[in-house]
């Protein structure tokens, strides 16, 4: 089973959000999914993302491939996450 983690969207028309997901790679995008590990709101200008570096990190290890999108949000966190 070749998991990813991406987006699905949940917003209205004109008005998007997405929740980040862990979803086997046949499954419809906003179909059914594994885990929810975060959101996204393209529409806030700041701090519009939320994600469970803690899980994402676990999942990887599994062998889930983030999308590109993803793999954007989990550099950023990273970087923002305290070392220590």
């Amino acid at each position: 089973m070749a998991v990813r983690i991406r987006l699905k969207r949940i917003g209205t028309k004109n008005t998007p959000a997405y929740r980040i997901v862990i979803a086997d790679n046949r499954s419809p995008r906003d179909g059914k999914f594994i885990e929810e590990i975060g959101s996204y709101q393209p529409l806030k200008r700041q701090d519009n993302f939320v994600l469970n570096l803690e899980r994402a990190e676990y999942w990887i290890s599994r062998g889930a491939q983030p999308t590109d999108t993803v793999a954007s949000f989990l550099k950023k966190a990273r970087k923002a996450a305290p070392v220590g």
